[in-house]
Formats: C-alpha cells, structure tokens, sequence
C-alpha cells in the first residue's frame, strides 16, 4: 500500500508539476494538527447545530442534523481518529461533504481557510502517530507548516458507512 501511495503522489506530482498546478484545499483543525479537503468535496461549512442522536449508530457518529430538510450524519473526527473529545466552543464547525454519493458532516474544532498549494509540495504519508496512515493521502508542505491531507474514500469502510446512512434514514423517519 505504501509503495503504490508513494508511486501515485510521484506521478501526480510530475504532471502536475509540468502543468504548475495547484490544488485547491480547505483547511480545518482537530487536536492541534491541521488537515486539508479537496475543496470540491465539500459542500459547505456551517456553524454546530443541535444534534440529533441516534440509537445504534456508530460510536464516532455525534449525531443527525436537520439542513435544510435534509437529514445528515455527523461524524465526530476525534472519535474517528481515536482522539481524545474536546468541548465544542465557538469555533467548532461542521464541514458538509459528499463522500461515495453520501452527504455526510464532519465535526472539526475549526476551520481556517481555504488554501492552494502546489501540487509538487505533496508528499506521501510519513508515519503519523495521531491519525492512522489509511486515512491520509498525502502530507502538503506550506511554508514552515505541514497540511495532512484526507482521503475521504478510505476515512470509513463500505459497511461503516451504510450503518452511518442508515441510522441517518432511520431517524428521519
């Protein structure tokens, strides 16, 4: 897995290189470390809502909200890390994606900016202590910071995030 990881952000990195793209990521906190979304995952980034739990969902799902008629998952990324919990205070956020046709919300302590950053400066996962390697597409550099970035494709399996969905479906009804 390493080695095709590594193999694929070269690749990447040499087109784009050639081409001086840059990528267009959202940046976000959660325990002290700063992570970054392909900006056209996401949806929009809304201020906590009262949550909705739901009975058997998934430890690390906080919840369902109500946006705009629609109801959505929240999943907690400290619980998804395996993170010690936080209080939520007025920076807290959540971030609305679609992940696999699926409009999920992930909550994060805050959310900073949206940024573009070169696509050479991305480099394969190190080994990360705080957030499991799976997770983790790549690692940007940003002048004298690091921007972890997600892979929301891999952040929950097929099975976790249908039992996500339809806890989801279930509370709607």
């Amino acid at each position: 897995m390493q080695g095709s990881a590594q193999s694929n952000v070269k690749e990447l990195n040499g087109r784009a290189a050639q081409r001086g793209e840059l990528l267009q990521l959202v940046s976000f906190h959660v325990d002290g470390e700063e992570f970054g979304l392909d900006i056209l995952q996401v949806q929009e980034i809304i201020r906590v809502q009262q949550l909705t739990r739901v009975p058997n969902s998934p430890d690390f799902v906080d919840g369902v909200i109500n946006l705009r008629g629609k109801v959505i998952p929240v999943v907690s990324l400290r619980k998804r890390f395996g993170l010690q919990q936080a209080a939520q205070d007025k920076q807290s956020r959540i971030v609305v994606v679609e992940v696999n046709a699926n409009v999920l919300g992930f909550m994060v302590d805050s959310v900073s900016e949206v940024l573009r950053i070169p696509v050479e400066t991305v480099e394969p996962p190190p080994r990360l202590t705080k957030v499991d390697r799976e997770y983790v597409s790549g690692v940007g550099k940003l002048d004298n910071r690091l921007l972890i970035m997600l892979d929301l494709d891999r952040l929950m399996t097929m099975a976790e995030e249908s039992s996500v969905m339809k806890a989801a479906a279930a509370s709607a009804s």
